[in-house]
C-alpha cells in the first residue's frame, strides 16, 4: 500500500507537468521469462509497486549471520541478472556476507533514449522502496542501495524524495545530464542526501560522468560520509573488472556500516 501511494502521488506530479508514460511491460515479461529459464544463483521473488508486479532476484549469504542486504538497481535497458556488472554484484557480494536483492526497473521500448526514461522515475522510486520494504520485512537490519548508470540516477532521485530507512548509498557511473527535467537534477539530489555515499566512476567512463566528477564532489561537500573513487583502466561496462568493483564496495561498506547492528 505504501509503495502504491508513493507512485500515485509522484505520477500525479508528473501529470501536472504534462508527462506520465507507462513502461514497456512486455519487455519486462520477456526478461523475466528468460531469467527464470536459466537462473542458477539466487531465487526469483515477485514484488509489487503501484499495482504492478515486478521481478526481484534475492541471493542469500552462506553464513548464519549476515551484514545486511544490498538492493541493486540496474542501468537503462537492463534487468536484474544482466551480465556482467549486475550479475557480478548480486552473485559475489553474498560471498562477503552481504545478501542481495536485484530489482527489475521499469523499461521503455528498445532503442528509447535516456530522456524517455525520465517519466518512469516515479515508478522506479516506488520499486526501490518496495525492495527496501521487502528486505526490511524479512528481517534485514542494514539495507544499502547500489545503483548503476541510470539506476544510480533513479536511486539518488528516489532517496532524495522520500525517507527510506537505509544505511548507505553506492552509485556506479552516476550521470549528470544536461537537462532541465526535474527528475534529472543529479547534483541537487546529491546535495539532499545525508547518509554515507560512495560515488564510483571509471577512468574511461561516459562523458557526463567524467565531466561532472568535481561537480559531484562539490554537491556532496556537506556530507561527511561521501567518498569518491575512480577505477583505473576501466570503462562504463567494467568488462575487465575481475572483481575490483565488488571489492571496493564491500570494503567501503565494511568500514562505513555498523554491521554489529545487523539482524540475523
Amino acid at each position: 500500500m505504501r509503495s502504491r501511494l508513493i507512485v500515485f502521488a509522484l505520477c500525479l506530479i508528473r501529470l501536472l507537468d504534462g508527462v506520465c508514460l507507462a513502461g514497456d511491460e512486455k519487455r519486462e515479461a520477456e526478461f523475466a521469462a528468460a531469467i527464470n529459464r536459466t537462473l542458477t544463483t539466487g531465487k526469483a521473488v515477485w514484488l509489487e509497486a503501484g499495482g504492478k508486479r515486478f521481478l526481484g532476484l534475492y541471493t542469500e549469504i552462506e553464513q548464519v549471520f549476515g551484514n545486511g542486504v544490498v538492493v541493486i538497481v540496474h542501468d537503462m535497458n537492463g534487468h536484474p541478472d544482466q551480465k556482467q556488472l549486475i550479475y557480478d554484484l548480486r552473485s559475489f557480494l553474498p560471498e562477503h556476507n552481504w545478501a542481495t536483492l536485484s530489482l527489475q526497473m521499469p523499461l521503455r521500448e528498445a532503442g528509447a533514449a535516456r530522456e524517455d526514461y525520465y517519466a518512469l522515475f516515479p515508478e522506479a522510486a516506488a520499486r526501490i522502496q518496495a525492495g527496501i520494504d521487502y528486505v526490511k520485512g524479512n528481517g534485514a537490519g542494514n539495507v544499502v542501495v547500489v545503483g548503476y548508470g541510470l539506476g544510480g540516477l533513479m536511486s539518488v532521485y528516489a532517496l532524495s524524495e522520500q525517507a527510506a530507512d537505509i544505511k548507505a548509498l553506492v552509485t556506479i557511473s552516476l550521470p549528470v545530464p544536461k537537462s532541465e527535467n526535474k527528475v534529472a537534477q543529479t547534483l541537487a539530489f546529491i546535495n539532499k542526501i545525508k547518509i554515507p555515499m560512495l560515488d564510483i566512476y571509471s577512468e574511461a567512463d561516459l562523458p557526463d560522468v567524467m565531466e561532472s566528477v568535481r561537480e559531484r564532489r562539490l554537491a556532496a561537500k556537506d556530507n561527511e560520509g561521501y567518498r569518491q573513487v575512480k577505477i583505473n583502466d576501466e570503462g562504463h561496462a567494467h568488462l575487465h573488472d575481475e572483481g575490483m568493483l565488488v571489492k571496493r564496495i564491500y570494503s567501503w561498506l565494511g568500514a562505513t556500516v555498523d554491521t554489529d547492528s545487523a539482524a540475523p
